[in-house]
């Protein structure tokens, strides 16, 4: 281990040397021995690409492991702190503190962390920091038989790793995502360090194994023959899971019922639409929109590894987290149903302060998710700047048609139940129109392009279907009548899969 430079704290860094690296998996190995890491997940791994045709081919490794950034999105997207950079830059993580909401998973761009099965607690290399702090080096420095793995302090001129970094071509990977990665591959092959530049292997095989559909996994490689270097192709990786399943896709639906079952109403009691002094007010909004909060925070309850340990988001919150600052969103508008509705039961109408109140949190809870999905960098259809308006819409759509239904429910006059039905079919003609723009802009990225693709033409193409489907008979309800608004519900639930799916199902590693 290079030494440290005098008595403050080093900069550790790790230099991967592919010149070197003979595949071996010693690595792998050593670190699942050192860190107990059990089967089926994995800390450190080597991938393997073929470059070439027979007779004139190559194989390039990848040692594959977290990049220790300088400025690493796991930590911001964190809710409790579970993971945290350490002063000497290494990124770790505290098992007790995680609530498992793989929302670290979401943001790391390199795949690097996962959950462990055992104790269901998120995790991933941390340069064996248990071993530095006594003065040993990582259980895979130590092992690898040709020295393809040097760790060391960048603050230290004198180290092997500083004179590496300082003077010879280095790379990192994906630096658009500007991380500050603290990981430097010399000697890497593109085909390597990009995650789209070689070709999945035909019918999944690969060079030991299989990797045939595994449960809400996500393939290797570049899908199609069109990757950027049209010779390569994966023979060795290791599956991968997407973080976020239905469960998320159900959770961004039920919301848009909480927040639009109360925006709605107040928009019309706001065109003189509504009677404010009416059940559809007084009783039914705040009635419709706490149940559906309510079923929204169970659901993510559900979708946590830890969900005992849900209390930590208000306990020890990490307030850079939107995880965090939308727990404190749907509780402040929870709270405001329950006063909406005490007063009504206490015989007195909602004072409009209340309904201004509840209005604002509804409209950030309707909207917060899209920047909980931007602290997602590893995902690029995510990171779309219209994204907060259209769940705005979403909202729209989802609360004209719960409203529309209360409406008839409650025999309100038939101006009521008209202006709630115009509500859900303009927000739904709205809807139509933003997801044809973002369909029909050239994506920013390959990433998102591949993720647009899967959504609009591979496994989640029949949920999209059914979604723009569903929107475009919504737009049409003043002419069609109420009974298409179940219709543009389940639609909206079926667009929302699909989009949250997709934006999963590019590789990142």
């Amino acid at each position: 281990m290079e030494p440290v430079n005098g008595t403050s704290s080093p900069a550790w860094a790790k230099v991967v040397d592919q010149t070197r690296c003979i595949g071996c998996h010693a690595c792998t190995t050593a670190c699942k021995s050192e860190n107990e890491v059990p089967l089926s997940v994995t800390r450190t791994y080597v991938k393997y690409v073929d470059t070439g045709v027979f007779p004139e081919a190559r194989r390039s490794f990848q040692v594959t492991r977290c990049n220790q950034c300088a400025k690493p999105p796991c930590v911001d997207a964190c809710p409790t702190s579970a993971m945290f950079r350490r002063a000497d830059g290494i990124v770790d993580f505290d098992k007790s503190a995680c609530i498992g909401c793989k929302a670290c998973i979401a943001a790391c761009p390199y795949d690097a962390i996962f959950i462990n099965p055992e104790d269901h607690s998120a995790e991933k290399c941390n340069f064996c920091a248990h071993r530095l702090d006594i003065g040993l080096e990582p259980a895979c420095v130590v092992v690898c038989p040709t020295e393809a793995l040097l760790v060391g302090d960048m603050n230290d001129p004198s180290s092997k790793v500083a004179g590496i970094i300082n003077r010879d071509p280095v790379a990192v990977r994906r630096p658009e995502k500007e991380t500050l990665p603290k990981l430097y591959y010399k000697g890497a092959d593109q085909v390597t360090l990009d995650p789209l530049a070689a070709q999945r292997p035909g019918g999944g095989l690969f060079m030991w194994s299989e990797q045939g559909e595994m449960d809400h996994g996500v393939p290797a490689g570049h899908p199609g023959p069109w990757n950027s270097s049209a010779a390569a192709v994966l023979s060795y990786d290791i599956p991968h899971t997407a973080p976020w399943d239905f469960r998320v896709s159900l959770y961004t639906w039920t919301k848009s019922i909480a927040a639009g079952a109360y925006l709605v109403p107040l928009l019309l009691i706001l065109t003189g639409a509504l009677d404010p002094a009416g059940p559809l007010w007084t009783s039914a909004a705040p009635v419709l929109a706490g149940a559906f909060l309510a079923l929204t925070g169970a659901i993510l309850i559900w979708d946590l590894e830890h969900p005992t340990r849900f209390h930590l988001i208000f306990r020890r919150p990490q307030w850079r987290s939107w995880l965090v600052r939308g727990g404190f969103i749907i509780g402040g508008y929870g709270a405001a149903l329950a006063a909406h509705f005490a007063a009504t039961l206490a015989g007195t109408s909602p004072p409009p302060w209340l309904g201004w109140l509840g209005g604002g949190l509804a409209v950030l809870t309707a909207v917060y998710t899209a920047f909980l999905f931007g602290q997602a960098k590893a995902r690029d259809m995510w990171q779309n700047p219209l994204l907060p308006a259209h769940f705005l819409v979403q909202a729209g759509v989802a609360g004209g048609g719960v409203t529309t239904i209360a409406a008839l429910a409650l025999a309100a006059p038939a101006a009521v139940t008209e202006a709630a039905l115009l509500t859900f079919a303009a927000s739904s003609a709205a809807h139509v129109l933003m997801i044809a723009g973002e369909v029909l802009m050239p994506p920013p990225t390959a990433h998102a392009r591949l993720a647009e693709r899967e959504m609009t033409h591979g496994r989640f193409s029949r949920w999209f279907r059914l979604g723009v489907l569903g929107a475009l008979v919504g737009a049409a309800a003043p002419w069609l009548g109420w009974t298409v608004v179940p219709l543009g519900l389940v639609a909206l639930l079926a667009y929302e899969h699909a989009y949250v799916q997709a934006g999963q199902s590019v590789p990142l590693s």
